[in-house]
């Protein structure tokens, strides 16, 4: 009898032992404690961010336990292995997140995986590896999502212009000479020495060079002024008087040169402020601020002159140094310089290469949609201007679009030994964004941001990044595939449509992200019509098309079907 209680009670202890045990182990997770978001997956800057939230139930966390997740994106070919998240019992010693045993615990947990093409067909799991004592425990991997759309993905280096350095080629060059001609005070008679002396001679020559050059155009203004101390009225009619003078022996002169036909614009300023203020202000003597206070106080010119004058100090000096400089008639020659038409540069490009200067060569490659002419007229540009950046820099950009990264980017290198610029480094942040090292891009591209152009290399970097709002402020109202994948991802359904229906070339891509708005917004007539557009295009898209998660409402329709299936 004895022995048999005490069988009883061994057993006892044994079950409770034996259930004891089992309840301190770690068991797998269940589909019910992991929810993970978004589903599907999406690709968002270049990676797959995922948000997993855990359950742990109450007594089901060890005490002396620990867990770690780690998401696994599993493709054909390969997986893709994220960073791991550790959980701890109570009575580990560690600084994880603590999961209680008696009330467990929900715990929300952030992981991203660098996204490559394969995973457009793939499953997301979560490895599950335990600890408990010196014992690993491996529990089974579990699913929690399937596929990654990858629209954003449909943006491409490829499909952003790069920066061209800019020609500085202007067809008519418009420049003005000046001479002065200067009167004594309260005269208005032009003294012989004044037209005589050098500063006019050489104006003089000037215009009678550019009317006798065949390519230029010139005008003559004469502007005349009196200085304003005086009183209105008189300096009014001495002002007239100068300028009617200057006139009329500047076409004595000009009659005497055979150019009489040059046009004489005149005018005349009774009194000189603005000339007055200006000559103070690049002045050194004592007081001038005071005057130029006395100006700023007095906008009636006779109440200005007073206050000036009562000044004695300072009027003296005035009188002395700058009144003087007032009394003038202003000579100026406008000078059309006009250069060779779109014709002649490139006759003379084919005939007589080295007579073109470096504008008109670098000029010269925009007016023609060849890749390879243009690439042999910035190379010869290169060879007779070796020290200017601009055309190593351009022909970067060609190999760029020709998606030759590595000789596109000894051009920018090249182009950057000749001169620090922005153009290259732009370019370069583009090639760094290619290779999926954002940060350095971002460097480079904000060394020219603000160069003309940049919008579409912005807005590709901002896709880069996720940004998908700025991304489309960047594009503005420019047509591209590129621009469109911001304006979807941005959910602007309407401009992405306006877009791609700008778009001068369209091709399978465009065919596609058409296909991609109408499945959005459930018009799946209209998104089968582009995906057939796209296919006859480019009949490789097939496969992507029959595993993109964007198309996954269309899936159980007839036309879909006979679509993928190539019948």
């Amino acid at each position: 009898m004895i022995k048999n209680v005490i069988t009883t009670a061994v057993l006892s202890v044994a079950v409770l032992a034996i259930t004891s045990s089992c309840s301190s182990k770690l068991r797998p997770l269940t589909a019910d404690q992991v929810k993970a978001e978004p589903q599907p997956l999406e690709v968002v800057g270049g990676k797959v961010p995922v948000t997993v939230h855990l359950t742990f139930p109450a007594k089901w966390f060890p005490k002396d336990a620990t867990l770690t997740v780690v998401p696994i994106i599993r493709y054909q070919g390969g997986e893709k292995w994220g960073t791991g998240t550790t959980f701890q019992g109570e009575k580990v010693y560690g600084n994880d997140r603590i999961v209680h045993y008696a009330n467990g615990s929900n715990a929300t947990v952030q992981f991203s995986i660098p996204y490559i093409p394969a995973m457009a067909k793939s499953e997301l799991y979560l490895n599950l590896k335990g600890k408990q004592g010196s014992r690993t425990i491996q529990l089974p991997d579990l699913k929690v999502a399937d596929g990654v759309i990858a629209t954003e993905a449909l943006a491409t280096v490829a499909g952003v212009a790069p920066v061209i350095a800019p020609d500085g080629f202007q067809r008519i060059v418009k420049e003005a000479y000046d001479a002065n001609i200067m009167f004594q005070i309260q005269q208005s008679n032009v003294r012989s020495s004044e037209l005589t002396k050098d500063e006019v001679q050489e104006w003089q020559y000037t215009v009678q060079n550019a009317k006798e050059t065949p390519n230029q155009e010139v005008s003559v203004e004469v502007q005349a002024y009196a200085s304003p101390d005086g009183g209105r009225e008189l300096n009014e009619k001495l002002s007239a008087s100068r300028e009617k003078n200057t006139t009329t022996a500047l076409k004595g002169r000009f009659r005497k040169e055979k150019m009489q036909d040059v046009a004489i614009d005149a005018h005349y300023t009774a009194q000189d402020w603005e000339g007055f203020k200006q000559l103070v202000e690049q002045s050194n003597f004592q007081d001038k601020d005071l005057v130029l206070r006395v100006l700023s106080m007095y906008p009636d010119p006779e109440q200005r002159e007073r206050e000036i004058k009562n000044i004695s100090s300072v009027f003296s000096k005035l009188a002395e140094e700058v009144l003087p400089k007032l009394r003038r008639s202003r000579l100026i020659a406008n000078v059309k310089i006009i250069g060779r038409s779109d014709d002649e540069i490139k006759k003379t490009l084919e005939k007589y290469p080295s007579a073109l200067t470096v504008e008109e060569l670098l000029y010269a490659a925009t007016l023609t949609d060849d890749q390879q002419q243009q690439e042999s007229i910035y190379k010869l540009t290169a060879q007779k201007y070796a020290k200017d950046y601009r055309a190593y820099n351009n022909i970067g950009t060609l190999y760029l679009q020709r998606e030759n990264y590595v000789t596109a980017k000894r051009w920018f290198e090249q182009a950057l030994k000749q001169k620090d610029n922005a153009e290259s480094k732009v370019n370069l942040g583009l090639i760094a964004l290619k290779d999926g090292d954002v940060a350095k891009a971002t460097s480079l591209i904000a060394e020219g941001s603000s160069l003309p152009g940049v919008g579409q290399v912005l807005g590709y970097l901002y896709l880069s990044q996720g940004e998908y709002a700025k991304a489309q402020t960047a594009y503005g109202d420019y047509a591209s595939n590129n621009a469109a994948v911001a304006q979807i991802l941005n959910r602007d359904y309407s401009k992405a449509l306006a877009t791609l229906s700008a778009i001068a070339k369209p091709n399978a891509t465009t065919e596609y992200l058409r296909a991609i708005i109408g499945a959005r917004t459930n018009d799946s007539s209209a998104a089968i019509a582009a995906l057939r557009r796209a296919i006859e295009l480019d009949p490789t898209l097939t496969t992507r098309i029959a595993n993109d998660l964007e198309f996954v409402g269309l899936r159980g329709q007839r036309d879909f079907g006979a679509l993928i299936s190539g019948r």
